[in-house]
């Protein structure tokens, strides 16, 4: 049941009638519900301060992604706003129905993908902080790509590893021979693409008719091949939509050795989300700069 002061903001600003409210999968970190309005439904995300502080990058993000203009779904944010002392703070979007992968959905997701990292923006970064997953992601906007991966990625998830003691004395040495190999590894100037930023199999949904569309990304402008490696790092997509993306626009060589380099960043923030399950993938990539 919906808090009563959310209840009204919400029929207030969106100019409707609810006519019940079900919770439904989806808040990992945020309370989720489906709103049955007079007007259509919506899917909601609330809750306090600390969990309601990521709504307005999460907006922010599926405006840039909308705004790609490609084949993916992504959906409209109808209004979001932070928590008040009476009621939680809220992100409310159309709702999408579910349905079940068409005969062409890998094809489609991966063409889809490629056309969506056609739009570019002019430097690395975005136009608001915004987070992955409970912790905070820095934009700042930065010309050369090493340079933003090691500052604005890389840099703020060691520190927080360090701050929980998660980080292993061990990784340090590693970790400077990366950060010195950086500029050799990664290209200095690739085309900043909007990137989702935390595609991982479960920010996807497949609608009704069978298509792909985007959710609660973390998005930025960056190396395109960094939403790639995101893709295959918690068991990995369907062949084919590697290879309809491929097909759209190739990769050059040495995209392994950055895939993983692009992982870890989101290895190391699992470590600081989950603890030290995660410490022994974090060794693995760090091990090949001993």
């Amino acid at each position: 049941m919906l808090p009563d002061a959310l209840r009204d903001t919400l029929e207030e600003r969106l100019d409707v009638t609810i006519e019940s409210v079900a919770s439904v999968r989806g808040g990992c970190i945020a309370n989720a519900s489906r709103l049955e309005t007079d007007a259509a439904p919506f899917f909601l995300k609330y809750g306090d301060d600390e969990v309601a502080r990521t709504f307005a990058g999460e907006a922010a993000g599926l405006e840039a992604l909308r705004a790609a203009d490609s084949p993916l779904t992504v959906p409209p944010v109808h209004d979001t706003a932070p928590a008040t002392d009476d009621r939680p703070g809220f992100l409310v979007m159309e709702w999408i129905n579910p349905g079940r992968e068409g005969r062409r959905f890998w094809e489609q997701f991966g063409e889809g993908l490629a056309a969506l990292h056609r739009h570019a923006a002019d430097a690395y970064g975005f136009e608001v902080d915004n987070f992955i997953g409970r912790l905070p992601q820095s934009n700042d906007w930065t010309d050369d790509w090493p340079t933003f991966f090691r500052e604005q990625r890389l840099a703020p998830q060691v520190e927080m590893a360090r701050e929980r003691n998660r980080w292993r004395d061990a990784w340090t040495e590693p970790l400077k021979t990366l950060y010195r190999r950086l500029p050799d590894l990664l290209p200095a100037a690739p085309e900043p693409s909007v990137l989702h930023g935390d595609l991982w199999k479960g920010n996807y949904m497949v609608t009704a008719v069978g298509d792909p569309a985007l959710i609660d990304p973390a998005t930025y402008y960056g190396h395109r091949e960094a939403d790639l490696a995101m893709t295959e790092l918690f068991g990995g997509y369907n062949d084919r939509f590697y290879d309809a993306y491929r097909s759209a626009w190739s990769l050059a060589p040495g995209y392994e050795t950055r895939r993983d380099v692009y992982n870890l960043y989101h290895l190391i923030n699992h470590l600081n989300l989950f603890g030290g399950g995660y410490a022994g993938q974090v060794e693995q990539v760090l091990r090949v700069f001993e």
